[in-house]
């Protein structure tokens, strides 16, 4: 039998700040990157591989993309999102997306892959830059207006 796999992502939100002053470390994405370049996405992101946790996978994304050590104890789980391309049936477009959060990192964030990442930028999730890759802007949108829910469902 067949059955329909989903790869999950880990998307990681470096944070600072409280309440009006919280702010979140995102990108943009360079033309290097197929998938939305020239939008502002989260700092840290990628898929989960194969035995990996989505916090080691958001922690080893951290290292790879922004040069910063996070230990996966230090980060917390924000909301998961189910999200697909309304009227699409490619498989690819069925995803499972985690987001999470962490305060405590070593190093400090520096773009390791310019073709794919630009520029970063700390922003107010109640002040994002345009444009915000969809998905990621409902999530940061409601982190702004909190509390975020466990799980978002986005184009069903």
């Amino acid at each position: 039998m067949n059955r329909f796999q989903v790869i999950p992502a880990a998307y990681l939100l470096l944070t600072r700040g409280e309440g009006d002053d919280l702010e979140v470390l995102l990108q943009l994405r360079g033309p290097g990157t197929s998938y939305m370049p020239g939008h502002w996405a989260t700092g840290a992101a990628g898929h989960v591989e194969l035995g990996e946790s989505v916090f080691v996978a958001a922690a080893r994304e951290a290292a790879e993309e922004l040069g910063i050590t996070v230990d996966p104890a230090d980060i917390e789980p924000l909301c998961a999102v189910q999200r697909t391309l309304p009227g699409c049936d490619d498989p690819v477009e069925q995803r499972a997306d985690y987001f999470l959060t962490t305060r405590r990192w070593t190093g400090e964030p520096e773009p390791l892959e310019p073709e794919k990442c630009v520029e970063l930028r700390w922003c107010r999730p109640s002040a994002l830059p345009d444009p915000v890759v969809p998905h990621e802007r409902i999530v940061l949108g409601l982190l702004a207006a909190g509390p975020v829910p466990p799980i978002v469902s986005v184009g069903f």
